[in-house]
């Protein structure tokens, strides 16, 4: 099969090769998915880059999200068959050191999941971690319903689908951005309010729309980074679900403030949570995705080929939604 991967960190086009592997084959317990577009998340680039952890193998075919056909099932597989258009998460993470920037993935069957047949292979590799991520910060303590909820960089890969997520859910949404652009995309994803974080006071404005009470959950992109802010505008009781804290690392946390409020803080990582509740998470996008149109932000796609130019535009730091790999060119 035809597929990208990296032997040492460092510039994605000083690392990345292109080139010929070896098929994979679905073990027991797995299904082989013919991978027709490969999504790539700001950790997929940091792990090539050596920012984020050390190298965990000695070769790495990069990317975990993806979305395509099965075409081969192990020993022990029975939720899917081969022919079943498919999306799904955590391919590079978790024990594996091969990801989606490739022709063919096998793996195991709960991290893969039916995609409609109304949906595009690039707008089912937008789904996976972002997807999952949003979910579990959202719903992973229960039912948003009649609550009120605050999503950190609500334009974001995570961000727009906890915002789109959350109003199906039942929840009044306050979502803060950056950018009048993305101030666009937070409205349509279905946001109740919209807050400029660089020109607007971000606790005057959250507590005047909650009538001063405070919001019940934060879905925070960067714990660190807001932690002037966040716990001032928390209702009693509330909880702040935290998936990334790239602004501040090793924040100091101002606990009596969040005693005094009773404020929970819940962090995250996917390949660490139940099965139960990813299965969740699974099940209950699906639900969400069938119940009607739903907005997956493509921000630029490039063939297998040029994965290197993929992970740059990633590292720019200015995409809207989740950079793909056409797989299939």
């Amino acid at each position: 099969m035809r597929a990208v991967w990296y032997e040492r960190t460092g510039a994605a086009p000083d690392v990345l090769s292109f080139g010929e592997m070896p098929t994979p084959v679905a073990g027991p317990g797995e299904v082989r998915v013919r991978l027709y577009a490969s999504g790539v998340n700001p950790a997929d680039a940091g792990r090539r880059a050596g920012s984020y952890r050390a190298m965990e193998y000695p070769l790495v075919i990069p990317n975990s999200d993806g979305a395509g056909i099965v075409d081969q099932v192990g020993d022990g597989v029975t939720r899917l068959r081969v022919g079943q258009r498919v999306w799904l998460y955590n391919g590079q993470r978790n024990g594996r050191a091969f990801g989606t920037a490739a022709e063919y993935i096998a793996l195991a069957e709960q991290l893969v999941t039916p995609l409609p047949d109304e949906l595009s292979f690039a707008a089912g590799a937008t789904l996976g971690i972002p997807g999952m991520t949003a979910w579990c910060g959202l719903f992973g303590d229960g039912p948003v319903t009649g609550q009120t909820i605050l999503v950190t960089g609500g334009a974001g890969a995570v961000g727009h689908y906890a915002v789109q997520l959350a109003k199906w859910g039942g929840a009044r949404v306050i979502a803060t951005v950056s950018s009048r652009l993305k101030a666009e995309q937070a409205r349509l994803a279905g946001a109740d309010l919209v807050i400029d974080y660089k020109n607007e006071d971000v606790i005057a404005g959250t507590m005047a729309f909650t009538g001063q009470r405070g919001v019940d959950r934060v879905v925070e992109v960067d714990f660190g980074g807001n932690i002037a802010t966040t716990p001032k505008v928390m209702a009693m009781n509330s909880t702040i679900a935290v998936y990334a804290t790239n602004g501040n690392r090793n924040p100091t946390v101002p606990m009596r403030e969040l005693m005094e409020k009773c404020v929970a803080v819940r962090t995250l990582v996917l390949f660490a949570l139940p099965q139960a509740l990813l299965a969740a998470a699974q099940a209950d996008i699906s639900k969400w995705l069938a119940a009607g149109n739903r907005i997956h932000n493509i921000a630029a796609q490039f063939p297998l080929s040029e994965t290197a130019q993929a992970h740059l535009a990633v590292e720019k730091g200015d995409k809207l939604g989740t950079v793909i790999v056409d797989c299939a060119r």
